[in-house]
C-alpha cells in the first residue's frame, strides 16, 4: 500500500509539472494559438507517459487553453478562449514576458472591485469576519515591522479574502483566489519593499474600522488608497509606501 501511494504522489508531482511547463510555454506564446499538438510528440518533449499527458491536456481544456478537434487533434487556443480568472493562468503570465499586462489588468480589475467590496462589507460584514480583518492587520504590522514577508503574505492575503467574503455578495466572494494570486506573483516576483511602509499597514487598519463601524464611504476610500498605490508600486518601479 506504501508503495501505491508513492507512485501515486510522485505521478501526481510529474503531472504538476508538466502542467505548469506547458501552461506557461501556451501563455508566453512559445506555443501559438492554433498550434496543433501530438500526444507522442509531448511524451517525447517532457519524458512522462501518456497518462500524465492526457490529464495534463484534460486540465489545460477546462482552463480554455487547449481545445480537442476530432480528426485534428489537441489545438492551442486564441486567449479569447482562456479562462483568465483561472489563478494558474494568472501565475503563469505573471512569470513571463507579460508580466506588466497582467498586472495592469489585474489592478484595474481591484480597482473596480475592492472598494466596492469594502463598501458592502461596511454593510454586511459579521462579528466574526470584522475581528478577522482586526487580526490580519496586527499580524501584517507585526510582520512588516520583523521583515517576514511570507507570513506578511499570509496575513495580507486574510485581509483581502475576508474582505471580500465579507462583502455578501457572491460573486465578489469568487474573487479571492484571484486577488490571492495577485498578491502572492508581487511578492514572489520582488514587487514588494524589504519592509512594507507603515502607511500601506495603516490603510488596512483603517479599512477594518471602517467595516466595523459601519461606515461604508470611509471603507471604500481606504481600499482605494491601498488598491491604487499597489498598482502605482508594481507597475511605477521600485516599490514605496506599498503593502497590500
Amino acid at each position: 500500500m506504501a508503495t501505491v501511494g508513492a507512485n501515486d504522489q510522485a505521478a501526481g508531482g510529474l503531472h504538476r509539472s508538466v502542467l505548469d511547463e506547458l501552461g506557461s510555454l501556451i501563455v508566453s506564446g512559445a506555443l501559438a494559438a492554433g498550434q496543433v499538438l501530438k500526444i507522442e510528440e509531448l511524451e517525447l518533449r517532457f519524458g512522462v507517459s501518456r497518462s500524465v499527458i492526457r490529464e495534463t491536456i484534460r486540465v489545460l481544456e477546462s482552463m480554455g487553453l487547449l481545445s480537442s478537434r476530432r480528426r485534428v487533434g489537441v489545438i492551442v487556443a486564441a486567449r479569447a478562449e482562456w479562462n483568465l480568472f483561472d489563478p494558474r493562468v494568472i501565475r503563469w503570465r505573471l512569470a513571463g514576458d507579460d508580466r506588466d499586462g497582467q498586472l495592469r489588468s489585474l489592478g484595474e480589475l481591484r480597482r473596480g472591485v475592492e472598494p466596492v467590496a469594502a463598501a458592502l462589507a461596511a454593510r454586511h460584514a459579521t462579528p466574526e469576519q470584522c475581528g478577522a480583518l482586526t487580526g490580519a492587520v496586527m499580524q501584517m504590522a507585526v510582520h512588516g515591522r520583523s521583515g517576514d514577508l511570507r507570513a506578511y503574505l499570509a496575513a495580507d492575503i486574510l485581509f483581502h479574502r475576508t474582505l471580500l467574503e465579507a462583502s455578501g455578495n457572491e460573486m465578489l466572494g469568487a474573487l479571492t483566489e484571484v486577488v490571492a494570486e495577485v498578491l502572492t506573483g508581487r511578492t514572489h516576483h520582488h514587487l514588494m519593499p524589504a519592509h512594507p511602509e507603515p502607511a500601506a499597514i495603516r490603510w488596512h487598519a483603517e479599512v477594518a474600522q471602517a467595516v466595523q463601524a459601519g461606515d461604508a464611504a470611509a471603507a471604500e476610500h481606504a481600499m482605494r488608497l491601498i488598491v491604487d498605490e499597489a498598482v502605482q508600486a508594481t507597475l511605477g518601479g521600485e516599490p514605496e509606501a506599498h503593502g497590500g
